[in-house]
């Protein structure tokens, strides 16, 4: 018995050290204002993906607050497509929530912007709707961009779907940046911390 329980916390150890976590933390800034961060915790075992996301945004002047967002979501990918989606969005007071299962008919992928695959895509599940969106990328090319306060050699490319267009830098592969225009005619910018 006592051999059994040895062996079974060896397996369950191993099984925990095969797993890998990485993390993208963003600071968010409307314009040169910080308004929040993003968080995006991927623990990958084997084929297995599993991807959490948080988003906390306040827009205030003068100490009043004129605009709140706050989205939670979890990815399950597997052999990198997506296969689950469970998302709650408060977007100002307008709430909205996803549970979304891979129906069988191929490989889904989000806006997973931490994948670079996702610049091969024509159409993108939106985490907040849960709507397929017909997207394009086009590469800007590389352009040398700050990254934790030192200059980096980056590609830039950009996402556009109807009403949106989404500019990502990534460096060898990895996202280093985000930025996408706001109502306004303001910018919304995503550093990496």
């Amino acid at each position: 018995m006592k051999r059994a329980l040895l062996i079974a916390a060896l397996v369950l150890a191993a099984t925990a050290a095969s797993a890998q976590t990485r993390a993208w933390d963003f600071r968010v800034l409307l314009d040169e204002s910080e308004i929040g961060r993003h968080r995006f915790s991927l623990r990958e075992n084997g084929v297995e993906r599993e991807m959490r996301i948080e988003a906390r945004f306040e827009v205030k002047f003068l100490a009043i607050t004129f605009y709140r967002y706050e989205h939670l979501a979890t990815e399950h990918w597997r052999d990198g497509c997506l296969r689950a989606l469970a998302s709650r969005t408060d977007d100002d007071g307008q709430r909205l929530a996803v549970d979304w299962r891979e129906p069988g008919s191929g490989c889904q992928m989000s806006f997973a912007y931490w994948n670079p695959k996702i610049l091969r895509e024509r159409r993108l599940l939106n985490a907040q709707t849960g709507e397929i969106v017909p997207v394009s990328v086009q590469a800007l090319g590389e352009e040398s961009i700050a990254v934790r306060g030192r200059p980096v050699q980056a590609q830039r490319y950009r996402l556009s779907a109807p009403q949106l267009a989404i500019d990502l830098w990534l460096d060898d592969g990895d996202w280093v940046a985000l930025e996408s225009p706001a109502k306004g005619g303001r910018r919304l910018r995503y550093e990496l911390l």
